[in-house]
């Protein structure tokens, strides 16, 4: 039995909830590899011991962690204390060879303090019994990047090449692999590189379960305010284009490697502020996150229902039957038509469905069962059922939708309904027709593609 006791008031169910929730995170995470950008940022923080503890908890979970660390910060410390003018053109620090001294011995220092931290193993932390080993060395290849807008950039790089073998073989010994923003060409020449290049890189070689990029400051989306939380590519590229942008180069470097590497095969890249205690927990082992992420694909997957998907449907239409919205349904007839609804899913959580009924002889098709979970309302999710409904109405031949509805005709109105009366239904329906329930009767015919 444990030493630590439950409160004598009972058990923390917070606590047990947490952990709960997370173990679907715990399971899919297992054995995965992720790719984290720590900014020299984080490291002048003080929350860097707590954040480098939360990675260290990770690597407990059992992921596999290649940790790039950046140092900007730290070099431009050494430059001023050295008296030199840091030096920047787009972004990238021009590196001379006094630049070079300042950048090996910001780097050095800092690997061995996230080292130091990775080493704690004391009962009295986070890390208790941890002994968590880690790994380094000549990794990277890089070459120089030579003369651009007429500035030679010296001792400034760019990679070359990834040694993935020596990667794959330290993350399957067990180590956390630590990677800096230095890299060297097969001459023995050393490079100051970009870090969150490196990381992409990385990234990418390994094709990587998630691409973390942790950042100071608010989530990207909050702070761009109408942006989303989750970002395709194309959306997040739309937001480097915007003239308005606002971005640092810090900043645009972050969302340029996220975006690199989900075109080179990462599925998920996560930016992460890690001000916010515990925020890469929460986004990693959490359905919805706190950061914001750039997917290759949508994180909302629409689709046919599947027979498993039973328990999903009758857990978002069931509480709306209960409230008089929807008509009762019994779980044999949902089961028996499950393959005619369409739901959307996030992470194995049915987020929204309907049902598309159709009538073929006239040629019309009613749209029913629509249910959005609570907590994804006010989102666009039943817009997309909608028109995903209407393509495939339309490829069953129908050429008009009808919809029943007591409490949301305006929403309707608003997609392309207009009211109609009972005898509009077809046939079997109107035999059906509650009168007691005197729902509203909707039609919106479709135009073909």
């Amino acid at each position: 039995m444990n030493d630590v006791h439950a409160s004598p008031t009972g058990p923390d169910n917070g606590l047990v909830a947490s952990l709960r929730a997370s173990a679907p995170y715990v399971h899919a995470h297992r054995g995965r590899t992720f790719v984290i950008h720590l900014p020299g940022e984080a490291a002048a923080s003080t929350r860097f011991a707590d954040l480098i503890y939360d990675i260290a908890l990770l690597h407990s979970l059992g992921v596999k962690i290649v940790l790039v660390f950046g140092a900007r910060p730290q070099i431009d410390a050494a430059m001023r204390v050295a008296n030199i003018q840091p030096r920047f053109v787009d972004g990238v620090r021009v590196t001379d060879a006094d630049a070079l001294a300042c950048v090996r011995q910001a780097v050095g220092s800092l690997q061995m303090s996230i080292e130091a931290h990775l080493s704690t193993s004391l009962a009295s932390t986070p890390m208790g019994g941890a002994r968590i080993a880690t790994a380094s060395g000549n990794l990277v290849t890089a070459r120089p990047v030579g003369v651009t807008a007429g500035v030679d950039h010296g001792h400034t790089g760019e990679v070359r090449r990834i040694d993935t073998a020596s990667l794959v073989a330290h993350l399957a010994r067990g180590h956390i692999v630590l990677l800096s923003c230095i890299g060297y060409s097969p001459s023995g020449e050393i490079f100051n590189l970009v870090a969150e290049d490196v990381a992409a890189a990385t990234a990418t070689a390994l094709a990587a379960d998630k691409f973390v990029l942790l950042h100071p400051g608010e989530a990207v989306h909050t702070r761009l305010g109408g942006a989303a939380p989750g970002l395709s590519v194309e959306a997040a590229k739309a937001l480097l284009a915007a003239p308005d942008h606002g971005f640092s180069a810090p900043e645009k470097a972050r969302l340029v490697a996220a975006i690199a590497a989900c075109q080179a095969g990462v599925e998920r890249s996560h930016l992460v502020s890690f001000d916010t205690d515990g925020a890469l927990l929460r986004e990693l082992y959490s359905r919805d996150g706190i950061g914001t992420m750039v997917a290759a694909d949508s994180y909302d997957v629409l689709r046919t229902a599947a027979p498993e998907d039973l328990g999903g449907v009758l857990a978002l239409i069931e509480p709306l039957v209960a409230q008089g919205l929807l008509v009762a349904r019994s779980r044999e007839a949902v089961e028996l038509d499950i393959d005619r609804y369409v739901v959307m899913a996030r992470d194995g959580l049915i987020t929204a469905c309907c049902a598309l009924m159709p009538y073929a002889d006239e040629a019309i098709g009613e749209l029913a069962c629509v249910a959005v979970h609570p907590d994804y309302r006010g989102g666009n999710r039943g817009a997309e059922l909608l028109a995903d409904v209407e393509r495939r109405a339309r490829e069953q031949g129908l050429t008009r939708l009808f919809v029943l509805t007591t409490k949301a005709p305006h929403w309707f109105v608003e997609h392309g309904f207009i009211a109609a009366s009972i005898e509009a239904l077809p046939l079997a329906k109107r035999a059906l027709y509650n009168y007691q329930r005197n729902s509203a009767v909707l039609i919106k015919s479709l135009e073909p593609t």
